[in-house]
């Protein structure tokens, strides 16, 4: 009985040193890593450090009752259950350490790159450094703990087939995600045609990418739909094409046929946003004598293209009124009184 005692005291006394050693090392840290951050200047190193404080501190005290723990010598199940839950609070603050400097860097990493898709991208990793720190941590405390680990790599060999022929799709989903990122065919906020569809993109996500239809209604279309199909991109168009085909009468003189494709250039030449390329008498069809009108819009934005053109159709509806030009499309006329 006198051994028990003294053993109690032993480990109290043992308990006791442990704590403050672990107190004034965490105060001697501090003012060495507020130095060393200091001389850096960088949010990063000071952010590991208070995490590296905050670690300390309670990793000591859990140390120093295993250490005082082993000193009273009881063993048995006891023994096993207070080391092993012990053990688990220290691999719970190590991970938590381990991922969240992890994590730091990779915002950091990601705040850094200029490109807001690979940002996106480096951010979206997060989840599955955060999942993998956790697993190797678990592992190695099974590990610790004396687990025989053979049946437990069988099982997980397993169960990873399952879980992969499972989240096959998921997964496929998640990897077209990083091709979307990656080799940007479209970005949030730009307008696309794919299958049909006119859209403006919204989000890009990790299974899935938002639309919004120029009706108005959202659509949500897998990523490996998008990147399997043909997508037409607006927002990447430098200038629009625009070519019209506009007939007049018969009547028309010899004299106002020759001056119509001038008439057109000076009308779209004098239109704000528009660039002419060329106008042409083309044919003579059954009704008509047909003119082809190309000309450009250097902008990606459909409303301001549609705005140009607009101007132009009513500016040589005008001139025509004015030149005594009649239109005419396919079997009747169109008489603009002047």
């Amino acid at each position: 009985m006198d051994d028990f005692y003294k053993n109690i005291i032993i480990s109290l006394l043992t308990f006791s040193v442990g704590c403050i050693i672990s107190l004034v090392s965490s105060k001697i840290l501090k003012k060495v890593l507020r130095r060393i951050t200091s001389a850096t200047q960088s949010k990063t190193d000071d952010y590991i450090a208070i995490l590296l404080i905050e670690t300390i501190k309670p990793l000591g005290f859990i140390l120093s009752f295993i250490v005082a723990w082993k000193v009273l010598l009881i063993g048995g199940i006891v023994d096993k259950t207070l080391i092993g839950i012990s053990k688990f609070l220290c691999l719970i603050y190590i991970v938590r350490f381990i991922n969240r400097v992890f994590l730091k860097i990779i915002q950091r990493w990601a705040s850094k790159i200029n490109d807001q898709s690979i940002s996106e991208m480096i951010r979206s990793l997060s989840p599955m450094v955060g999942a993998s720190v956790w697993s190797l941590g678990v592992i190695f405390y099974l590990q610790n703990m004396g687990v025989q680990m053979a049946a437990i790599w069988a099982l997980l060999s397993a169960g990873g087939i399952g879980a992969g022929l499972a989240l096959k799709e998921p997964v496929q989903e998640f990897f077209e995600y990083i091709t979307i990122l990656l080799d940007k065919p479209f970005q949030s906020g730009q307008f696309i045609h794919i299958d049909g569809i006119w859209a403006k993109v919204e989000r890009v996500g990790v299974r899935s990418t938002r639309l919004r239809s120029i009706n108005g209604e959202a659509i949500v279309m897998s990523n490996s739909r998008l990147t399997n199909g043909v997508i037409s991109n607006y927002a990447e168009m430098k200038k629009r094409r625009l070519v019209h085909k506009l007939g007049v009468v018969y009547e028309t003189t010899y004299d106002q046929t020759k001056s119509i494709p001038m008439m057109i250039k000076n009308i779209v030449d004098k239109t704000e946003n528009a660039i002419f390329d060329r106008c042409h008498f083309i044919e003579f069809s059954n009704s008509s004598l047909d003119f082809e009108l190309v000309y450009y819009i250097p902008t990606s934005d459909y409303l301001l293209a549609m705005s140009a053109q607009q101007e132009i159709n009513l500016e040589i509806m005008k001139k025509f009124q004015n030149e005594n030009i009649n239109f005419a499309y396919p079997t009747q006329t169109i008489h603009i009184n002047k």
